[in-house]
C-alpha cells in the first residue's frame, strides 16, 4: 500500500540559481571600484574643502565668548590717542607759533616735567577783559590745529598782575577775571577740534613771585598778564585733576 501522505519539508534547499549570479556581479562591481579608486589622484585641496564642509554640518565651531559689554548699564570702552613726547611736541609747536602775528611773542618752556605755552594777554584780550581780538581768535585756531592730534592732558591757567581790577566792571577781583580768561582760551582750543577734557585755573596774581625780578616793573606786569597752556607728558581726561 503506497504512503500517500505529504514529504516533510527539512529547510535545507539550496538558494535559487538567480542569487549566485547576483553575488558574483556585487563582488566584481565592489572589486572594479576599489581598483578604480586605487589607481585614481585624489586632489588635496577638493579633498580638504569636503572635510572641512563635513566637519561643520557634523560639529560645527563653538561660539567664542566677547568681551563687548551686554548690561543695559556698563561703561562703554574708551579709546584714547597716546600722548606726545613733550621734546617733539615743543619742536612742532615752535614751529607752527613762529610766524604768527599772535602767538609769535607767546613763549615756551618746561615746568618740571611739564610744557608751558605762555600766551601775552595784553595781545589776547581787551584791557580788562576777557573778550578776545579776532586776530586772538586766529592765533588759538592754529595752535588748537596741533593740540587736536595728541592725547596729552591739557590745562589752561590764567594770570594778572598784582593791581586790583580798576572800575565798576563784571569782576568784583583778579582771581574771578583770570578763571574768565583761561576759560575762554579753553574754549577757543575747543572750537578749533580738541575733544578732550580740558582743566582751567585762575591763579589771580598768586605766582606774581615766582617771576624773574626786573628793573623795569611795568614789563614785570605784562609778564604776569597772561595765560598758561600747560600740556602734561601723559594722556588722560584730567576731569578733577590739579
Amino acid at each position: 500500500m503506497m504512503d500517500d501522505a505529504p514529504k516533510r519539508d527539512d529547510g535545507n534547499k539550496p538558494p535559487p540559481p538567480w542569487m549566485l549570479s547576483l553575488a558574483d556581479l556585487i563582488s566584481l562591481l565592489l572589486t572594479f571600484f576599489v581598483m578604480l579608486f586605487a589607481m585614481s589622484k585624489v586632489k588635496i585641496d577638493r579633498w580638504d574643502e569636503v572635510v572641512d564642509s563635513l566637519s561643520q554640518s557634523i560639529k560645527p565651531a563653538p561660539i567664542e565668548d566677547s568681551d563687548e559689554p551686554i548690561a543695559q548699564l556698563n561703561i562703554p570702552r574708551v579709546y584714547r590717542k597716546p600722548a606726545m613726547n613733550l621734546d617733539y611736541l615743543s619742536a612742532v609747536i615752535d614751529d607752527a607759533i613762529d610766524d604768527n602775528q599772535v602767538l609769535g611773542d607767546a613763549t615756551l618752556s618746561r615746568d618740571a616735567d611739564k610744557l608751558v605755552i605762555s600766551l601775552p594777554g595784553d595781545i589776547l584780550f581787551i584791557s580788562g577783559s576777557p573778550d578776545m581780538t579776532d586776530k586772538a581768535r586766529q592765533a588759538l585756531f592754529v595752535l588748537g590745529g596741533v593740540l587736536r592730534n595728541i592725547g596729552n592732558r591739557i590745562g589752561v591757567q590764567g594770570h594778572t598782575d598784582p593791581r586790583p581790577v580798576s572800575g565798576r566792571g563784571l569782576y568784583a577781583s583778579n582771581w574771578e577775571l583770570s578763571l574768565a580768561r583761561a576759560a575762554a582760551v579753553a574754549n577757543e582750543l575747543k572750537r578749533s577740534g580738541y575733544t578732550d577734557y580740558i582743566n582751567i585755573y585762575g591763579f589771580a596774581s598768586s605766582r606774581y613771585d615766582q617771576l624773574p625780578v626786573m628793573a623795569d616793573e611795568q614789563k614785570r606786569f605784562t609778564m604776569a598778564r597772561r595765560v598758561d597752556i600747560v600740556i602734561e607728558p601723559h594722556s588722560g581726561s584730567g576731569i578733577g585733576g590739579s
